[in-house]
């Protein structure tokens, strides 16, 4: 009869634990849709909110926090100057969150490659030496993870192409390392459907200012 027991409330935990994953699965895929359809400040803004909701619930999951980054990430590059420190420091202590669940994970490392952006346009001639530098790191980080991830590229890309061209930067510095960004998106494959798989046509658009 003990065993009978057991065996019954191993089968209702089973069915527990799926309801949850199934019930955050389909939280996240609901969210994940708004934030890529996303197309004002407003709209990121309550995609963050949703994000974090889901990730102070779950506790345990570190793609909600990453993508409640995301969000505000998105949010602060059209945002206005007197703004952008703060929204880049949301998403920073977002991202912190994530890393604490999953350490040593490219995807985290290129979205603090983006905060540094963030801060360093607010004023980069007296920021570049800061920001510039941790940016950079950060890439070196998620290289070193995950050498074949796309993203990697468009953004380094991304950092060349506004460079000065006596400094090493301009269309035909960034060009090859668009081209390989679109080249590992072609064959690019998300862990799962919960995983980040934004990037590509932000690539293909930029290589094509390239031409």
């Amino acid at each position: 009869m003990k065993k009978v027991m057991v065996c019954m409330m191993m089968v209702l935990l089973a069915g527990s634990i799926n309801a949850q994953s199934d019930k955050f699965k389909q939280a996240m895929e609901t969210n994940i849709a708004a934030l890529d359809a996303a197309k004002s400040p407003a709209d990121l803004q309550n995609a963050a909110a949703s994000f974090e909701r889901i990730a102070n619930a779950e506790k345990t999951q570190w793609l909600p926090f990453y993508y409640a980054a995301i969000a505000n990430i998105w949010r602060g590059f059209s945002a206005p100057n007197e703004e952008k420190d703060d929204i880049a420091t949301q998403a920073e202590n977002l991202l912190a969150k994530a890393e604490a669940l999953d350490a040593n994970n490219a995807e985290i490392y290129i979205a603090k490659n983006m905060t540094s952006t963030i801060h360093m346009i607010v004023d980069p001639q007296t920021r570049w030496q800061t920001y510039g530098g941790k940016g950079a790191q950060d890439l070196a980080m998620a290289k070193k993870l995950d050498v074949n991830n796309p993203r990697i590229y468009y953004l380094e890309g991304q950092g060349i192409i506004g460079m000065p061209v006596q400094f090493g930067g301009g269309k035909d510095k960034a060009k090859p390392l668009f081209e390989k960004s679109v080249a590992l998106f072609d064959t690019y494959k998300p862990v799962n459907t919960l995983y980040p798989n934004w990037g590509k046509k932000n690539a293909v658009d930029m290589l094509e200012q390239c031409k």
